[in-house]
């Protein structure tokens, strides 16, 4: 019987170490990030803080070398239980580097608690539920560095991903007047019902990128289910989304379709978009990365595996970049 109970504990025993390889092996695979190098850039990384509402708020900023009397700004803004630091990596540097090349600043500001009180009504966490006034403290860090660096009020952009997508969003809705043009990342808009802050009446410059295969925010719209949390509600597909920001735009019709080159044929996933232009009227595209997930898209590095494929198709940030400056997305898809 000893012997027996011996084999048992010893059987137990391996089976305990199997399970904690393998468990390793699946953190590893669904979880691991590939490291990237800080690059050597001429210019520096600050960070800031100021007083709004009796909190203080935080950020990062990348300052390029020389004069910045009269660059733009733009808002760089990351997702639910993130900050700046972690968006400056996220976007693997490359905004920081087209900062140096093109002479602009991104900043990269904090949430209230790691995350954005955007327009999603229900969403339990501390900045929703507490009515955080983000859209007040992205102005009052505008003025800073209006004031600070000599940025131009007039060339302000925002972009982020998932919740910083929709705090994009909210910019775009609730303060026009402050942001030239958004961009999200792996957002749409809050569906009927779900729409936690004022309607949009004013058409801006917008960019949607969007995956197919995002286990996050469905595609085609319905709720947002981040690891089994459903509060942040329901949201529209992503071709409702980008209609509603052309028809406020003043664009009629269903959008000028492409595809795009296929430039990494083995990664899985492919690109296609729609468009809308005219004179006199902002530019809408909505960019669909099929087969792409939860990702912001990169020609070499990718993102954890449990937020689904990552393209190689593009460069996000160079895409985003040309898009706010120009209207034209296309260029900025080069590798």
């Amino acid at each position: 019987m000893k012997r027996v109970f011996k084999w048992l504990f010893i059987a137990a025993a391996g089976l305990a170490a199997l399970g904690l390889v393998l468990a390793s092996l699946a953190y590893w695979w669904l979880l691991y990030v590939e490291e990237v190098p800080e690059p050597g850039l001429a210019g520096v990384t600050v960070a800031g803080a100021l007083m709004h509402q009796g909190r203080e708020r935080t950020w990062h900023a990348y300052i390029p070398p020389g004069d910045t009397d009269g660059m733009p700004l733009l808002l760089v803004m990351h997702g639910s239980q993130g900050d700046g630091g972690q968006m400056i990596e996220a976007t693997r540097y490359e905004f920081n580097r087209l900062a140096q090349a093109d002479g602009f600043i991104p900043i990269y500001p904090n949430g209230f608690e790691r995350h954005w009180n955007d327009c999603r009504a229900g969403a339990n966490y501390s900045a929703n539920t507490l009515n955080i006034d983000d859209v007040g403290f992205l102005g009052a860090l505008v003025a800073h560095m209006v004031e600070t660096h000599g940025v131009d009020r007039s060339r302000v952009y925002a972009t982020g991903i998932s919740n910083g997508g929709h705090m994009a969003y909210r910019l775009g809705l609730e303060a026009p007047e402050l942001v030239a043009g958004i961009a999200a990342i792996v957002a749409n808009m809050p569906a009927p019902g779900n729409l936690g802050c004022r309607a949009g009446d004013t058409g801006l410059p917008t960019l949607i990128i969007n995956g197919t295969d995002d286990p996050v925010t469905p595609y085609d719209g319905g709720v947002i289910d981040l690891f089994g949390d459903t509060s942040r509600g329901r949201v529209l597909s992503s071709l409702d989304s980008a209609l509603y920001w052309a028809r406020l735009a003043g664009h009629e019709g269903d959008g000028v379709p492409r595809q795009w080159p296929d430039r990494a044929p083995d990664d899985g996933t492919r690109v296609e978009s729609l468009s809308w232009s005219a004179p006199g009227k902002p530019s809408v595209m909505l960019v669909s990365v099929i087969g792409g997930g939860h990702t912001i898209p990169h020609p070499h590095y990718r993102m954890p595996r449990i937020l689904g494929p990552t393209s190689h198709e593009f460069d996000a940030a160079g895409l985003i970049w040309n898009f706010l400056t120009t209207g034209d997305a296309v260029s900025g898809t080069a590798r």
